[in-house]
């Protein structure tokens, strides 16, 4: 064991010569003072771990010398050890940040229960959960070779979540290395079993079909409507992943009780125009071009592309029925946020409220761009820690907890997520091939069909067509599309950025969460 220094602080110091004893069997380093003039001198002679601080004694009182300690050195844990039990003293001694707080008189090994809980807790809780995930390998694996169904991905994605989130905690490089070599043999299964079934699911030939993108609203946000006398805030955070939201959760926890925590799967391309635009309407991308023309902007037409979504929502609610007092904010920037802060009372009279941020898809872009955020952002736990800092600084973490205030249910959600790219493929095209690194489509694309899943009739897959002959291809797993021109530049250039519109878990595991306010 590391030697880990301890100073201990009491009056009666010399009755606790078994305690020290026993400490020192142990492979503690302790340092004793019977007063807290003189334990504050001692503080600032050497570095200690940890400190445990009588809170009767004559002269500098305990709560008093931890005021002190606290000032001076701000992170040292500090172990209050008190004769009384009066809620006061706990309350003040608490609200001085103390580590751990025992009544006398101590046991020895309540002593060493709190060195462990506050010494040794990260390396503890890295151990077991090292081991845990060593225990459940071989069982996803197992799992990941099985013909698995829609339901069974889902559950797959959420297991390798969860060990991704536990073990970014811990201290062994090695087992977060195997896990991401899991995540990659899951994600080349995924994308095989995606690209095996997915013509068979957009055109409801199959009866293991999952909710998705177009028919989202009518699966999981009517039936809620149509159940509640309450408003519903429907909150889309574009380009959130699954991971991201269980980043957010516990935050969010502390205003609203989960009700629901789903996942359903994005269309293709997994991009707003297509996807977004496929949730408002209810409709695949070729299905809203022709039946609301005046709503559809192909890619290869200048314009924004998700600029009636409003609209396409308004058609969408009267196709089923009586349709709801609705209201649409889309939030670009923090003015915007703070704006719809404000007139959030005006809302609540509403059935249906949609909000829909583009902070975490602005911030992927960004990654790309900008060296800096390159960065803060260097791993997929940074971009989580990226994600979630923004979220507790935002107008939406504002507006969530004022609606939790008003009890009033959200719903959050996205249109796709993203995926950290790292393997170059190249790809040949004209003029007029788009400039998505994860699909492309054109009159003359030259590619290997080996690495792409390739859609040569885009009517098959609901897709809008250029002219006669044009093709699609996607990416699968972490793969990206670099023309031959300059390559290994742009090979670089994108090498481990996050990007969108192929098929992953990642892109295409999409979280749905369903939340009730606690009040």
């Amino acid at each position: 064991m590391e030697n880990i220094c301890i100073l201990w602080v009491d009056d009666e110091i010399d009755l606790l010569k078994p305690h020290i004893i026993f400490l020192e069997q142990k492979g503690y380093e302790v340092h004793t003072s019977n007063n807290g003039d003189e334990a504050l001198d001692i503080l600032k002679t050497r570095l200690f771990d940890i400190v445990f601080l009588d809170e009767q004694m004559p002269g500098l009182s305990g709560i008093e010398t931890l005021e002190k300690i606290k000032i001076i050195f701000p992170n040292l844990p500090v172990v209050m050890i008190t004769k009384s039990e009066e809620e006061s003293i706990m309350e003040d001694a608490i609200g001085s940040n103390i580590a751990d707080y025992l009544i006398k008189p101590v046991k020895p090994n309540q002593i060493l229960l709190s060195l462990k809980r506050n010494l040794e807790n990260k390396k503890l809780i890295s151990e077991k959960t090292t081991h845990a995930y060593q225990q459940e390998f071989r069982n996803i694996s197992m799992e990941i070779s099985n013909d698995l169904n829609c339901e069974e991905w889902k559950n797959i994605y959420k297991k390798l979540i969860r060990w991704e989130l536990e073990l970014e905690k811990s201290e062994d490089t090695g087992i977060i290395e195997v896990l991401k070599m899991q995540k990659e043999e899951a994600n080349q299964a995924f994308s095989k079993f995606y690209e095996r079934n997915y013509t068979n699911w957009i055109n409801m030939k199959s009866e293991d079909h999952p909710v998705m993108s177009h028919t989202l609203f009518k699966e999981r946000v009517v039936p809620v409507l149509n159940n509640s006398e309450r408003p519903l805030f429907l909150l889309v955070i574009d380009n959130l992943r699954y991971d991201q939201w269980k980043s957010i959760q516990p935050i969010i926890e502390e205003f609203y009780r989960v009700e629901k925590d789903e996942i359903f799967y994005s269309i293709i391309p997994s991009t707003t125009q297509y996807a977004r635009n496929a949730i408002f309407a209810g409709l695949l991308p070729s299905e809203i071009s022709k039946k609301y023309p005046q709503y559809w902007i192909n890619e290869w037409e200048e314009g924004t592309k998700n600029q009636f979504e409003k609209e396409l929502l308004e058609e969408q609610l009267k196709r089923y029925g009586n349709a709801p007092k609705f209201s649409y904010h889309k939030i670009l920037n923090l003015n915007a946020g703070r704006k719809l802060l404000e007139t959030l009372p005006n809302l609540l009279s509403n059935k249906l409220n949609v909000i829909v941020y583009n902070f975490v898809d602005m911030l992927s872009h960004a990654r790309t761009e900008m060296e800096i955020i390159r960065e803060l952002a260097d791993d997929e736990a940074a971009y989580r820690s990226l994600m979630v800092s923004w979220f507790k600084h935002s107008s939406l973490y504002e507006i969530i907890k004022y609606l939790s205030e008003k009890n009033i249910d959200i719903m959050i959600t996205t249109d796709h997520g993203s995926v950290k790219v790292d393997n170059p493929i190249k790809v040949i095209g004209d003029r007029e091939t788009n400039t998505n690194l994860r699909y492309k489509f054109g009159r003359n694309l030259n590619y290997n069909k080996k690495h792409v899943f390739s859609v040569s009739d885009p009517n098959s897959l609901f897709l809008p067509k250029h002219n006669v002959s044009t093709s699609y291809i996607f990416c699968k797993t972490n793969d990206f599309l670099v023309y031959p021109n300059k390559y290994n530049y742009y090979a670089k250039y994108y090498q481990d950025t996050f990007q969108h519109g192929g098929i992953s878990m990642e892109e295409n595991l999409i979280p749905i969460a369903y939340l009730k306010a606690k009040t």
